[in-house]
């Protein structure tokens, strides 16, 4: 399971917090996405050694770069709730989605440097701590970021305002509801991954629905269509292990797990997601299969 789990948060460090930094704000945060996988390289290395003083400080710099983004955070949110009047106006549902995928890392930050330290965190088993850092990287900063671009170009599709907010509000708070389960019980976490679920199939609805007849060709439909799949089968998968563990029902180990939900979400949804976003955002002379 650990090399399995090293190469899937290796894949969220170096590509897909840079790819999605460019669909969040493509001109602010270019600069910072251009460099990222630097910033990240000392976090991919100390997954490979042993846990111990230098595993440690590399991690530390990771978290340093993670943080940093998430403090970007507070200024977005002052700036897009700035109505022309210059009051405070309401917050999208988009942004709040948004504005969680920008602070997700630096919660996956302070895991690792924890796990690679091997200091139990808030008491947690160092395993627990390893999981942490790629669902804070897919769960927490892909699936936000994915329900806010889903959000914002569905919300005005017939029928698909509240399935739309729906997703940008539950992905989000899902997520929350999963890490504060960590903290309270088993019943928590199903909680949160009750809702988690029904955000992320929504996200895959509205992609399948809305998003992928619009794709300009087949390779964007594809793309699109393949990560609507994926995320069906990996959140019942979720859903599974949750209800497991809070019930005591037969469930997957967590090595069968990052085998199956965690490979599949990091390359059927995550990967497959930013790659479609990715060339609908550009231009269309650049997406010609």
């Amino acid at each position: 399971m650990t090399v399995l789990v090293h190469l899937i948060v290796t894949l969220g460090m170096l590509y897909v917090i840079p790819a999605g930094l460019r669909l969040i704000d493509p001109a602010g945060l270019r600069g910072t996405a251009r460099v990222w996988p630097l910033l990240a390289a000392p976090g991919a290395v100390c997954l490979w050694l042993p846990r111990g003083a230098t595993a440690t400080v590399l991690a530390a710099l990771y978290a340093a770069a993670t943080l940093a983004l998430a403090a970007r955070a507070p200024a977005r949110l002052l700036r897009t709730r700035r109505t022309p009047g210059g009051a405070a106006g309401p917050l999208a549902p988009a942004e709040i989605a948004v504005l969680t995928a920008l602070v997700s890392p630096s919660v996956a930050g302070t895991a690792l440097v924890a796990e690679r330290a091997g200091y139990r965190l808030f008491g947690f088993d160092l395993d627990i701590l390893a999981l942490t850092v790629p669902h804070f990287h897919f769960a927490g900063f892909t699936a936000a970021l994915v329900a806010g671009l889903v959000c914002r170009a569905t919300a005005a599709a017939p029928g698909g305002t509240a399935l739309a907010r729906w997703a940008a509000y539950s992905v989000p708070g899902g997520t929350l509801l999963v890490l504060l389960g960590y903290f309270v019980d088993d019943w928590a976490e199903l909680a949160g991954a009750v809702v988690l679920t029904g955000g992320m199939w929504a996200v895959a609805l509205l992609t399948w629905r809305e998003i992928r007849p619009g794709a300009r060709d087949r390779t964007t439909g594809a793309l699109l269509a393949t990560s609507a799949a994926v995320l069906v089968a990996t959140m019942l998968l979720a859903l599974w292990w949750a209800l497991g563990e809070a019930t005591g029902v037969v469930h997957p180990t967590l090595t069968w797990m990052a085998a199956t939900h965690g490979l599949d979400n990091a390359l059927g949804f995550a990967l497959c997601s930013l790659l479609a976003w990715r060339r609908l955002t550009l231009d269309p002379m650049e997406t010609t299969p």
